[in-house]
């Protein structure tokens, strides 16, 4: 009698059980989290602007733009640009039956022929700061212009590159400051909780904007007056060519770049995003000079007209930051300076003390100061005056303190 040892399992169906694992390892979810990054890519891919990632090495730039285009229900296409030739963006010469008549067409690699058939998607170009200068060369057209070769991308084709900073990509150069300045430049980081969540099997959704309609209108007359006041006030930064190679390689300010700002402005006003995000976009499209100079402008923009003010100040709404406040004060202190009378005078007077009343006291110290200074023989001090004396005179002692702490010091050191 023969014993009938049990059969072994065959390879295949060891790899069936392998591949059944690495299949719930797979099996994710997302959820709506903020994320600030993210957003700020969304907006940018929802302007239709070319967005550039910057971050070390697996840093998740491209499980960022995978699970975007899985949140977008958009064909995701990857070309590795530092593998390609610069004939692979520009086209390949096909030379026909009359060369001298039909000319020479430039025929397009197989990926730009799919996404023109899909009619949408994603192009991932990754590892661009690993491709020859030759090759960034031949991605101008494509970046700018939505061309390869003959072929014209569809408008719902949205581009997306990756790159490493020249210090950890391999063999990296410094991005040509042309194609630098097509992109608008995120710098992608990670942040510990959404990694540990996203590990844990959910990641943040990455879902389009949502424009309010009945904002686009103001949304672009906004966006505009932002971008024009500031360079009708400073000319200097329409066009700033860095002088550092590196730098040029990365955001700064020229007429294309402050269109795509534009752009961003009007979008992120339309969705209502946060101060952080439209951060992330404006520096990341003309660099963190202008770009800051440019958040500063759009914060002055939401400042209350100071005549407006004037003429109620019982229901006048201050700014709640420090900074903005003391603008507010002061351009109401100025304004009574232009144009100067009892009632305006008595006005700010009673602006003044609605301040101290909802905010730091020290705001005033100065608006008072000088308010103090305008007023003629035949005004009467208003009693509003008496709530501010405390302040104006602690203030004053304060400061004196100070100069006498800061001279003691200096007589200490000699």
């Amino acid at each position: 009698m023969s014993t009938r040892m049990p059969s072994s399992p065959t390879t295949d169906s060891r790899l069936a059980v392998a591949d059944a694992l690495l299949a719930l390892l797979r099996d994710t979810t997302t959820e709506a989290r903020p994320d600030t990054q993210l957003e700020a890519l969304t907006l940018a891919v929802s302007a239709d602007l070319p967005v550039l990632l910057w971050g070390e090495p697996g840093i998740g730039k491209t499980a960022a733009l995978t699970q975007l285009a899985d949140s977008l229900d958009l064909p995701l296409t990857t070309v590795i640009a530092s593998v390609h030739e610069p004939s692979d963006f520009s086209g390949l010469p096909v030379v026909g039956d009359d060369p001298a008549t039909q000319g020479v067409p430039m025929a397009p690699p197989d990926w730009a022929v799919r996404l023109v058939r899909a009619g949408r998607g994603l192009l991932f170009l990754d590892e661009l700061s690993t491709a020859a200068p030759a090759v960034q060369a031949a991605l101008l057209r494509l970046v700018l212009e939505r061309r390869v070769g003959a072929l014209g991308l569809p408008p719902e084709v949205r581009i997306v590159a990756a790159a490493n900073p020249r210090s950890s990509a391999a063999d990296g150069w410094e991005l040509s400051a042309p194609l630098a300045n097509r992109f608008v430049h995120l710098w992608w980081t990670h942040d510990q909780d959404v990694v540990i969540r996203g590990l844990g099997g959910t990641w943040p959704r990455a879902t389009l904007p949502r424009l309010a309609p009945e904002k686009l209108p103001h949304a672009v007359d906004f966006a505009r007056r932002a971008v024009c006041g500031l360079l009708a006030a400073r000319p200097g930064l329409v066009h700033r060519l860095p002088g550092n190679e590196a730098r040029r390689g990365g955001p700064w300010p020229s007429p294309r770049s402050w269109e795509a700002t534009l752009r961003l402005i009007a979008f992120a006003t339309a969705a209502g995003s946060s101060r952080d995000v439209l951060s992330l976009l404006v520096r990341g499209a003309v660099g963190d000079g202008p770009g800051l100079e440019l958040l500063a402008s759009l914060d002055r923009m939401d400042l209350p007209d100071p005549e407006v003010l004037l003429a109620d100040p019982a229901g006048a709404v201050l700014p709640e930051r420090g900074d903005l406040r003391q603008a507010v004060l002061d351009g109401v202190v100025a304004a009574v300076r232009k144009r100067p009378d009892r009632a305006r005078w008595d006005a700010a007077w009673s602006l003044l003390v609605r301040a101290v009343e909802t905010g730091a006291p020290d705001l005033v110290v100065v608006p008072a100061t000088t308010l103090a200074s305008l007023r003629q023989e035949d005004w009467d001090v208003p009693a509003s005056i008496e709530r501010l004396a405390g302040v104006v005179t602690l203030s004053r002692r304060a400061d004196r303190a100070a100069a006498r702490a800061a001279e003691l010091t200096a007589k200490a050191g000699r």
